[in-house]
């Protein structure tokens, strides 16, 4: 693959350092060393899934939340706790079963009697939903209704009942999981829904060493005990750390060809989009390219986004908002081909181009 001209990047780093305050640089830092910590402290638990643990860790560090697809056994639910753990954040699961009701996700109100005057009023029964990392085990189980019911609370950071809005509590990820395997009794989430998450994450098998090292730590008495790395006031103020991280044009642009050439009614869409798909993506897709390209930079110990930043995370975040016809279904083509070739070609077109490099030559 084709990859931007070094003098862009490297230019851009200089005036990142420029931009940032000594302020700003030792936080990064301190990100990255935080960063290092919690995987370390994962790795006591969780064996192999180092891809996943990153896109998590850049998805917490960008304010977004995560759709997790993967068999069952994959310890989706014991990486999101002991996750939670490190981070010395609340953590709540929901089981998501047919029968699941709104209010008990929310919460809901109930009358109360007060002894001393024997007045009633409302009072409010916070749900599940009032912690700061929640699970939302197997969610395409329920139906619509209380799908919906974690909508509110994962755009506008708060609920409504009964006319009143409560708000949740920051940090706040919704970390949600689904079996791609047994599809019958299940509720597809809807795109609109499907969009408010930040990445979709595939949690594979594990290799051969990985699963060996599984079942002899599993099958025996071992520590399942991690320190607390980091607290929800240091995860906020790193949160906004990452967002003061600079993106040089030539990077935003690169991200803007790729999620506007997925759409099959643009000029700028290569031929075999218009053959593969049916609908691309809408602009949260360059707004998370680039959120989660400065977290994943932060996470490394740089100030500066490149290109390669977005290569790495276009993947999940494009996956479930590039949605393939029948044509690609018939083919074999998945999302992920057709986002393998879109950074083929966008690559080599801006290579092309060379856009906007002088603007950072000093």
């Amino acid at each position: 693959m084709t990859e931007f001209p070094e003098s862009q990047d490297t230019a851009a780093a200089v005036t990142a350092q420029a931009e940032l305050s000594e302020q700003d640089l030792e936080a990064l830092s301190g990100l990255n060393e935080a960063a290092t910590k919690v995987k370390q402290q994962l790795g006591r638990v969780i064996v192999g899934q180092s891809d996943v643990v990153e896109q998590l860790l850049v998805a917490i560090f960008s304010q977004g939340h995560c759709l997790l697809e993967g068999v069952p056994g994959l310890a989706k639910t014991l990486m999101v706790s002991t996750l939670a753990d490190c981070l010395d954040l609340r953590f709540h699961r929901i089981q998501f079963t047919p029968d699941l009701m709104p209010s008990d996700i929310t919460g809901t109100e109930v009358i109360q009697e007060d002894k001393a005057s024997g007045r009633r009023e409302f009072k409010f029964l916070p749900g599940p939903i009032f912690a700061n990392v929640i699970l939302a085990d197997e969610i395409n189980r329920t139906p619509p209704k209380t799908q919906a019911a974690m909508l509110e609370a994962m755009q506008e950071r708060h609920v409504t009942v009964g006319g009143r809005e409560y708000k949740v509590e920051s940090p706040f990820f919704v970390l949600a999981t689904q079996n791609p395997i047994e599809q019958e009794g299940t509720y597809p989430l809807p795109e609109a829904q499907q969009d408010r998450f930040m990445f979709k994450i595939f949690v594979q098998y594990p290799s051969f060493d990985e699963e060996y090292r599984i079942a002899e730590m599993t099958t025996a008495t071992f520590d399942t005990e991690v320190s607390k790395v980091l607290d929800s006031e240091q995860i906020l103020r790193m949160q906004q750390i990452v967002r003061r991280v600079p993106v040089a044009p030539h990077v935003i642009e690169f991200a803007l060809r790729l999620v506007r050439a997925t759409r099959v009614l643009e000029d700028s869409a290569p031929e075999f989009i218009r053959e593969w798909v049916s609908w691309g993506a809408g602009p949260r897709g360059v707004q998370y390219l680039l959120l989660g390209g400065k977290a994943r930079a932060a996470l490394d110990g740089r100030y500066f986004v490149t290109t390669e930043d977005i290569k790495a995370i276009a993947k999940p975040v494009l996956r479930h908002r590039v949605l393939t016809n029948f044509n690609a279904e018939s083919e074999g083509i998945t999302p992920d081909t057709v986002i393998e070739r879109l950074l083929e070609t966008i690559t080599a077109e801006a290579d092309k181009d060379a856009p906007v490099a002088e603007a950072f030559r000093a």
